[in-house]
């Protein structure tokens, strides 16, 4: 019975031991494959973190925006953006030359009139012309106008001065339409760069027969990029068009409050001189 149980426990125990290294050897390997997931997945990230901080840290560094901007231009399909950044640059060729000309036309107006009332005052016409003719601007432009007809009527006058201020208001919006035609052309190129940009994910899915996030995020790249500079560009045209837009209201105030000011001083030069 001894012998018996002692064979028992010799056949026992090797298998019972052969379990458990078995066991114990599967632990092992299943530690050493999640060790291995781990360290592979912690590069991957790594490699994710790096992509996605190195235009940051580019940026941060000189010259470094201007390389995001140029690689991000390239992205977004160099020939709708090379369409939207034609509209920033003539857009903001108008806007230039729209500010030049309203500030070169900005003068003391105060001063002006009073010049030119003060010459009245002394009945020298002609002076009170060369002043407003060697004066730029459209105030000084109006004031010449009606030193031009101060042996007409009073009414006739102040119809001269309407008209020729139509004329002035019309010359200090010239170019403006041009500005506003590129401001509503740059976001609409971006929203057909955007088209664009989906129609090229739905042609490389069906060339590649399956949907693949590596595919249909090339094409919406290029629709979001796209999108995106179009909309900064017209926000950038917006900006000096309104400030354009604020000078030619300055100056229209400043030429009705001078048309203003020089028909009192011709009503008192006619009175003075029996019309």
């Amino acid at each position: 019975m001894l012998m018996a149980i002692v064979a028992c426990l010799w056949t026992v125990m090797p298998i019972a031991y052969g379990q458990t290294t078995q066991q114990d050897t599967t632990k092992v390997v299943t530690a050493d494959t999640l060790k291995a997931d781990t360290l592979v997945a912690d590069s991957a990230m790594a490699l994710i973190d790096a992509e996605l901080g190195g235009p940051d840290e580019e940026a941060l560094q000189g010259g470094g925006l201007h390389k995001l901007l140029k690689r991000k231009f390239i992205e977004g399909s160099a020939g709708f953006m090379s369409l939207v950044a034609l509209a920033l640059v003539l857009g903001l060729a108008f806007c230039i030359e729209r500010i030049v000309y309203l500030t070169l036309s900005e003068v003391n107006t105060k001063k002006l009139l009073a010049d030119v009332d003060a010459r009245l005052e002394q009945d020298d016409v002609e002076g009170a012309k060369d002043l407003c003719r060697n004066t730029r601007g459209p105030v000084a432009s109006i004031c010449y106008q009606a030193l031009l007809h101060i042996r007409e009527k009073v009414d006739d006058i102040d119809r001269q001065l309407t008209n020729y201020g139509t004329v002035q208001i019309s010359n200090m919006e010239k170019g403006c339409s041009w500005i506003r035609l590129f401001i509503a052309i740059a976001p609409s190129l971006g929203f057909l760069g955007t088209v664009i940009g989906m129609v090229m994910a739905f042609d490389n899915i069906e060339v590649a027969g399956n949907i693949s996030p590596t595919i249909v995020a090339k094409g919406m790249k290029v629709a979001l990029i796209t999108t995106i500079f179009g909309i900064i560009v017209a926000i950038i045209l917006q900006f000096f068009y309104s400030y354009i837009l604020s000078k030619i209201d300055r100056l229209t105030t400043q030429m009705e409050e001078g048309a203003i000011t020089l028909m009192d001083a011709v009503v008192k030069y006619k009175a003075r001189n029996n019309g």
